[in-house]
């Protein structure tokens, strides 16, 4: 039996596959490493994959943000400053994606998959380095409590790995958040972690906003509206709910959902690049 254009089966995994991906967001992130590879599995072409994944998960962004919307209110200078590199990293990412063969992608993705799970797997240790030096230097407050941001500084090289991890995001959205969380709890010179988290959660939306308008005005004929559908509305109910779930699963049982599921993907579009 059909649903949307798919099987009934294929529908109930996507729509378990984005739910599952808001889960993650809300413990580790990473989640369009499921929902991806999952799109890959049931048929669709590596980049219609991405830029239905990109644009569906857009709704999650926004509820993600607005759950933020306190500790983005203190961090808004630095969230403004930090807006353009992440603005103009995704339109240069995304123009790749639609401007490249592709084939380059189909090579590409499966490589990107181990980057981003090796970030993903590594993730706690990069937080708990990121914690002691924080403390070490006195920017991590003993009160749980978020104080207001001293200043809204943003070094040169803060910017710079803002706008790399941009391009990174608009090609490929799997793990912008893990990246930039590291990259913000190291190069951030003030504020909290939670001031950092905030921030991460603000540009990885503006990536996804800037890359999915980009599909919409220049590649809609390879978007997949029922893919789109899906994801959206999976992911937005697991972003709300999926956090009373996530709290109760260790986060290592996520991480290896997350590498489980990746590597299927890796498997799925390296076998037809050595059958072909």
């Amino acid at each position: 039996m059909e649903l949307l254009g798919l099987e009934w089966w294929q529908v109930l995994i996507v729509l378990l596959a984005g739910f599952w991906a808001g889960t993650i967001n809300s413990v580790v992130g990473s989640g369009t490493l499921v929902t991806f590879p999952t799109l890959v599995a049931v048929g669709f072409p590596p980049v219609t994959a991405q830029m239905s994944n990109a644009i569906g998960l857009v709704a999650a962004g926004f509820s993600g943000t607005w759950g933020y919307r306190r500790e983005l209110r203190e961090a808004s200078t630095i969230a403004r400053k930090l807006t353009w590199g992440s603005l103009v990293g995704g339109l240069i990412g995304a123009t790749l994606l639609m401007q490249l063969p592709a084939t380059v992608f189909e090579y590409a993705a499966p490589i990107l998959i181990v980057f981003a799970i090796l970030f993903v797997v590594f993730q706690p240790r990069l937080n708990a380095w990121v914690r002691r030096r924080r403390q070490a230097d006195g920017d991590e407050p003993v009160s749980p409590e978020v104080s207001p941001l001293p200043s809204g500084q943003v070094t040169p090289a803060l910017f710079i790995l803002v706008f790399l991890t941009g391009i990174y995001g608009g090609y490929f959205v799997a793990a912008q958040g893990v990246l930039l969380m590291g990259i913000l709890g190291v190069f951030m010179t003030t504020g909290t972690l939670v001031h950092a988290n905030a921030i991460k959660t603000w540009l990885s939306l503006d990536v996804n906003l800037i890359a999915a308008t980009g599909y919409l005005l220049f590649a809609f004929d390879r978007i997949d509206w029922t893919a789109v559908l899906l994801i959206a509305v999976s992911s937005l109910i697991g972003g709300s709910l999926g956090a009373r779930i996530g709290r109760r699963i260790k986060p290592n049982v996520l991480r290896t959902v997350i590498v489980i599921v990746g590597i299927a993907g890796i498997i799925n579009m390296v076998l037809p690049l050595v059958n072909g």
